[in-house]
């Protein structure tokens, strides 16, 4: 794949779904071009789901899927066990929020107003785009010294404050808690039947203060239903879809669905492989090193 062997070996379609910026660039020259991205198409296949995934199933992706979000969950539980773990008040926890937003509103911006049609295309057939899985790839085998001391501050950084990394810095899962504000799931909380033990909030790993929700709708919540799991009264937080319950797997259920069907759909369309010419690629990978 980099190049580096004399044997080539393709990597899986799969991998292109960690390239983000790739797919939004996709999906800006789908939107106004209606050409299909050929360099990342599984890439493109897989954020349309994932976008679908917030809609549909709240941030199930963050909560189901994402690799990122399953470290931070450990980090968490790692705190969490060391009992160094907090959730900070409201105004610091909106503060420590703005970061994500940020980068989310500059890549929104950069790419959809920023980047004319023109520059967009020719992003998409830069020597870059092409070989950006492998740069991904060296990125994580051979880090820099100054890499190392970012992600052990990050890792800190989630052991201190309950799922940092989600909660304040990915502006991926900012993107997706602001369209699950528009979908039909939701967490809901019976304020007759609830007891205010506040064991749904504790167990959060959003840090959303779910005693003192009737309808939780944060763009923080991933639709894990710890909050479910602990409450002492039966029924008392369910899990709603247009108003009628549904059982708590249906989100992780629903993460599954959506991402297979974009498979399938994008390979049957043949919109699923790169189809490129391997000379081509072979020798822009050895460029890449």
């Amino acid at each position: 794949m980099t190049g580096q062997s004399a044997i080539q070996v393709s990597r899986p379609p799969s991998v292109e779904a960690f390239l983000p910026i790739a797919a939004l660039m996709g999906l800006r020259r789908l939107v106004e071009s209606g050409v299909w991205d050929v360099v990342h198409p599984a890439g493109l296949a897989i954020f349309l789901a994932v976008l679908g995934m917030a809609l549909l199933v709240r941030k199930g992706f963050c909560g189901y899927v994402c690799p990122v979000g399953l470290v931070s969950g450990l980090l968490n539980r790692l705190g969490r066990a060391l009992k160094l773990s907090r959730v900070p008040g409201r105004w610091i926890d909106i503060l420590l929020s703005v970061p994500k937003y940020v980068l989310l509103a500059f890549f929104l911006y950069t790419v959809f107003v920023g980047m004319d049609l023109r520059a967009v295309e020719q992003f998409a057939s830069s020597p870059y785009n092409f070989v950006a899985d492998a740069r991904m790839l060296g990125f994580f085998l051979e880090p820099s010294a100054l890499t190392l001391m970012i992600l052990a501050g990050l890792a800190a950084f989630g052991v201190f404050l309950r799922s940092a990394w989600c909660r304040y810095l990915c502006p991926y899962g900012a993107l997706l808690g602001l369209l699950s504000w528009a979908g039909p799931v939701r967490v809901r909380r019976d304020k007759d039947a609830c007891v205010q033990c506040g064991r749904c909030s504790a167990s959060c790993p959003g840090g959303i203060a779910v005693h003192l929700k009737e309808d939780v709708r944060s763009p923080e919540c991933v639709g894990c239903m710890r909050c479910q799991s602990v409450c002492p009264v039966p029924g008392c937080v369910t899990l709603r879809a247009g108003g009628r319950e549904v059982p708590f797997w249906s989100i992780g259920l629903g993460c599954v669905l959506l991402l297979l069907a974009a498979w399938l759909l994008a390979d049957a369309q043949g919109l699923w492989h790169q189809n490129l010419p391997e000379d081509m690629l072979r020798m822009l990978y050895r460029q890449a090193h």
